[in-house]
Formats: C-alpha cells, sequence, structure tokens
C-alpha cells in the first residue's frame, strides 16, 4: 500500500489537499487526512507536500512499433521502450500502425502492447493502418474487437493523404460501421482515429458519412488537426456538432509553426475556449515514435528525428504558462477527455475505484517529479527507477 500525503490534487478538476491511498494497483482512498498505522500495514509514505497530482497521462496515437519508411528503409523509426513514455508521464498507450501495414502488423503491434503492461502500464490498440479496407488480424473488424481484448477501434485510417489508397465513402462508412457494431457488442469505444493528412479534402469524407448514414459523431476521432488554420475551423466546425478531434503536439511548436505552418496546440485550445465550446472536444497526443524531419533555420533538411512523448507536457504547460488557460483544463486534454472519447473507464481522473495511475507534478515549473503507474512507483525525483526488459537500469 502506498499513501500519498498533503498533495494538491487535481483530478483533473482542482479538488484541494487531500491524502491519496492507493493498493492493488487502485484508489482506494480520498480525503483531507487519513490516518493509517504504517507499521501494520508496511506502508509506503511517499510526501505530497507542496506538490500538483493529477492524472497520469493516457496518449492515445503512438506508433509503439516504430513508424516513418516513406524515405526508405533506413528511416524506419524504431521500437518504443518504457522509460521513453513513463518519463513522459505516461500511462496509458494506444498504440496504431500508419502508413506502413506490410513491415509491420497488427500481431505485432499486440505482442508490443503486451509487452509494455507486463512492464508496467497500460497499453490498447486499434486494428489496420492508413489504407482501407482494413487489414484485420481475424475475418472482420467485429470479430478482432471481439476477440482481442486490447482493440478498442480501427485506425489510424488516413484522409486527405495520398498515402491511403483513395478510399471511397462506401468503404469509410462500412469500415466506420463495423467498428461501430464491434463497440456496442464489446461495450468499448469503438471509435476510427482517423489520420488527416494535408490534402485539400480535410474533414469532407467525416462530414459526407455524418450526413448519408446514422453512424454517431462520437465514432469519428480524427487527429493531426493543427496542419492548418482551414483545419482547425473545420475541427471547430465537428466540435460544434459534438465531435471530438484531436492535436498533435510538438516538442518545439514555435519552431514548427515558423517551418511548417502548424497551429501550435495551445492556440487551437484557446481557439476551442474563446468559441465557448466545452473543452471535452479537444485532446492532445504525440504521434510518439512517428518519423519528424528535422530543418535547420534556412529550412534545409538535417536529419531524421523522432516524435516522443514528451511534446504532451509541453503542450500542457505552453496552454497554462503562455495562453493562461486554467491547468485543469489543459491536463483535462490528455487525461479525462481520452479516457471518454475511449471509454477508459478507470482511467483519466483520480477518484475511488480508478487505477492509480498518478503524476505529481512541481506547482511552479509543472515538470514530473513521480510517476505512479497501476500502484507502482516508475519515476521518482524525476529519474526513472523502473526499466524495461531491455534497457539499461
Amino acid at each position: 500500500m502506498k499513501l500519498i500525503k498533503n498533495v494538491q490534487v487535481y483530478a483533473p478538476q482542482p479538488q484541494g489537499k487531500q491524502d491519496i491511498l492507493l493498493a492493488g494497483g487502485e484508489i482506494i482512498a480520498m480525503a483531507d487526512h487519513l490516518d493509517i498505522s504504517e507499521d501494520a500495514l508496511e506502508l509506503e509514505i511517499i510526501d505530497g507536500q507542496g506538490m500538483i497530482a493529477c492524472p497520469g497521462f493516457i496518449d492515445a496515437h503512438f506508433h509503439l512499433l516504430g513508424g516513418g519508411g516513406e524515405n526508405g528503409y533506413q528511416n524506419r523509426t524504431p521500437e518504443v521502450q518504457l522509460t521513453d513514455l513513463t518519463l513522459a508521464g505516461v500511462t496509458t498507450a494506444c498504440g496504431l500502425l500508419g502508413t506502413d501495414g506490410e513491415g509491420r502488423d497488427d500481431v505485432a503491434l499486440i505482442a508490443k502492447a503486451h509487452a509494455l503492461d507486463i512492464e508496467g502500464i497500460s497499453t490498447y490498440v486499434y486494428i489496420g493502418n492508413y489504407r482501407l479496407p482494413v487489414k484485420t488480424v481475424t475475418d472482420s473488424i467485429i470479430k478482432d474487437m471481439m476477440v482481442i481484448d486490447k482493440a478498442i477501434g480501427i485506425g489510424e485510417i488516413a484522409i486527405a493523404d495520398h498515402r491511403n489508397g483513395a478510399p471511397t465513402l462506401e468503404q469509410f462508412t462500412h469500415a466506420a460501421a463495423d467498428a461501430r457494431v464491434g463497440g456496442l457488442l464489446t461495450g468499448k469505444a469503438g471509435v476510427v482515429n482517423i489520420h488527416v493528412g494535408p490534402g485539400q479534402s480535410k474533414l469532407d469524407l467525416i462530414f459526407q458519412a455524418l450526413e448519408t448514414t446514422d453512424i454517431p459523431i462520437a465514432t469519428f476521432y480524427p487527429t493531426h488537426i493543427g496542419r492548418s488554420q482551414e483545419l482547425v475551423d473545420e475541427a471547430l466546425k465537428f466540435a460544434e456538432m459534438g465531435g471530438v478531434f484531436d492535436v498533435t503536439g510538438s516538442e518545439d511548436p514555435d519552431q514548427t509553426q515558423a517551418l511548417d505552418g502548424e497551429i501550435p496546440f495551445r492556440k487551437i485550445l484557446r481557439q476551442v475556449l474563446d468559441k465557448g465550446l466545452n473543452p471535452t472536444c479537444i485532446t492532445l497526443t504525440s504521434d510518439g515514435q512517428g518519423s519528424l524531419p528535422v530543418f535547420d533555420a534556412a529550412g534545409n533538411f538535417l536529419r531524421i528525428g523522432v516524435a516522443s512523448s514528451r511534446s504532451l507536457l509541453i503542450g500542457v504547460k505552453e496552454a497554462v504558462q503562455r495562453e493562461d488557460i486554467p491547468l485543469e483544463i489543459a491536463l483535462q486534454t490528455v487525461t479525462s477527455n481520452v479516457a471518454q472519447i475511449l471509454k477508459l473507464q478507470d482511467k483519466g481522473s483520480l477518484k475511488v475505484g480508478y487505477d492509480a495511475d498518478i503524476l505529481l507534478l512541481d506547482p511552479e515549473s509543472l515538470d514530473i517529479q513521480t510517476v505512479i503507474a497501476k500502484g507502482q512507483v516508475m519515476v521518482e525525483n524525476g529519474e526513472a527507477i523502473r526499466f524495461g526488459t531491455f534497457e539499461k537500469a
């Protein structure tokens, strides 16, 4: 058992100073003061005085096996290691495939997800990759979702992108309908994680699907929304209709904006709030282990970089420190909002009965000091103390 004492709780909504008791990988008690015998229960005390406690981050768009490869075999990015995630505050990761559904496949993705689960975090997967029809493990999307516990939907299905195989509206809606039915039969989200590329059609396929079918808007979960202001405007329209959209974070948002025209997450979140939309309509993910070309100030290619979950904390910090957005609103984009759209019922909040996925943050810098995943301390004083199987301690 572990007892976090005297910590300022953001659940992600602010709850004031509380004690949090953990056992069996869950939060079993929260109160202003918990008086428990340390000797009788072999209790570990964690001093939370002067710290903020918030839910562990959920990275809903992550290439667990690596991504890239469009510039040749040598540009295939590596698999993620446990501490790549935990040091970034990620206690739950949702894995997927992108352009490459041949050199990598869903069986390997599921195996990697199980490995990370054994090493200490929670994992889920989307079935498929950019192209339609979806390449499944069994003979159907619905059956995949029924027999593969970790499968919560399909993706990342690409639209507005030359790499997507030019899917038809019929292909797109049939796949979405199957994901929806798979979700109904299993109690899972049944979402379609949708890669929105730089093409001119933007969200057209989603809007057409909503106009011509009865598939609920919650089935569609578009990402990479920051590519342009025009795409942001379409996403805000989608949110006004009741949808949830996702923004891909960056470790250097200003440079990304200057070189690629990307709209930083903080500015998109500000637009959501200024339009009076419910902030539950937006999430932030990393596209982790995806390939990132790196350029110098003159725009000359230097090397291929790798996307990281570190962009999540950077996005939260920038929203708070540069846009004066309340911490609880910034936090919910990587915690409770994600849990809600993905139907992760025991994730994303600090509540009794929920999984003990907890971060302790410095209240001034918002830097991560402690990471607890499924009740186990993974990071302490900003340093990893638990490592993956092939990582050096």
